[in-house]
């Protein structure tokens, strides 16, 4: 009883060191070699450096700012919006928005805050960015941490992740997110229409990414639709569909076999991305593992943050299983 009552305390303590941090955290543009501009949130003094990547594409830092700020008690965390989406630059040329220029730019933010290796926590398609940047830059990389991972191939992973999220959806729902998506993109709408477009859009399309959404659907502290209007429209109108597809048929197998940085993969037990094509990249990568997270989906950081957070800061402090 003492023993969870003081857990209780630290976890207590270590959030409020989190929003303490993000009321002093530092914003500001980072200016790309191609003159492109992206835009950042430093949060937390610690001496270990994470860049924390947002999933999407074309959404941004707001999608896991909130939930990760946790780690600012220990760590500096770097928030940057992906090229394509939230405040950063929203490209007419579309042919920047490639994963090879991705990769680019965030080893030029790497180079920007003077970070010779760094830590890259990821969300969703942020891991596929990620480990597409250890292994253009391995020697640059200390650790990895995935939250519910596209997997390291496309196979057939949309079929069976687009059939899986369906079925938690009533068409009903379905036809209100898709009414949604179109006012989300409509350049004829003010500002005020196409930011009520996206809070409709995620007050359901959140609760088929989650195991038990009437209990945590306030747990999740992501604000997706609070960035610059433009970002949102643009996001989702062309930064997602253009960076997605640049990636292709993707499938890094072969080449994670000889990337030696040590990966934490963390997925939900009733997540829609399945657990087998997430697995791959534990098979895949020498010294990767995988943490099973029960009752819990697509945001297991928010789900079932009293399993999820420690595991994470053993792991970054490099201790053992």
């Amino acid at each position: 009883m003492i023993e969870h009552v003081v857990r209780r305390i630290a976890g207590a303590v270590a959030i409020m060191s989190g929003i303490t941090t993000m009321a002093t955290a530092q914003n500001g543009y980072v200016t790309m070699s191609d003159s492109a501009k992206l835009y950042y949130r430093v949060m937390g003094r610690g001496a270990d450096t994470i860049i924390a990547i947002h999933g999407g594409p074309g959404l941004d830092l707001e999608s896991i700012a909130n939930d990760f700020a946790v780690l600012a008690a220990k760590h500096t965390v770097i928030f940057y919006d992906q090229r394509g989406g939230g405040k950063s630059t929203l490209p007419k040329d579309t042919s920047t928005l490639v994963a090879a220029r991705q990769v680019q730019d965030l080893d030029e933010l790497r180079q920007h805050f003077r970070v010779a290796r760094v830590t890259l926590v990821a969300h969703s398609y942020g891991p596929l960015l990620a480990a597409s940047y250890a292994l253009a830059h391995p020697d640059r990389v200390k650790r990895m941490v995935f939250f519910g991972p596209v997997p390291p191939r496309r196979g057939d992973f949309w079929q069976r992740f687009s059939q899986s999220l369906g079925t938690r959806l009533d068409p009903k729902q379905r036809w209100t997110m898709s009414a949604a998506a179109q006012r989300m993109t409509d350049p004829t709408l003010p500002e005020a229409d196409i930011r009520q477009a996206c809070r409709d859009f995620w007050a359901i399309g959140l609760r088929p990414r989650l195991a038990e959404p009437e209990k945590t659907l306030s747990m999740v502290k992501a604000q997706l639709c609070v960035t610059d209007v433009a970002g949102i429209r643009y996001g989702n109108q062309i930064g997602n569909r253009v960076i997605l597809g640049s990636y292709g048929d993707w499938d890094l197998r072969a080449r994670l076999r000889t990337l030696t940085v040590p990966t934490l993969v963390v997925h939900g037990e009733e997540e829609s991305i399945p657990m087998d094509l997430v697995e791959e990249w534990v098979t895949s990568m020498p010294n990767a593992r995988l943490m099973k997270v029960p009752r819990a989906a697509h945001f297991t950081y928010a789900e079932r943050p009293e399993l999820v957070w420690p595991a994470v800061e053993r792991f970054l402090a490099g201790e053992a299983k």
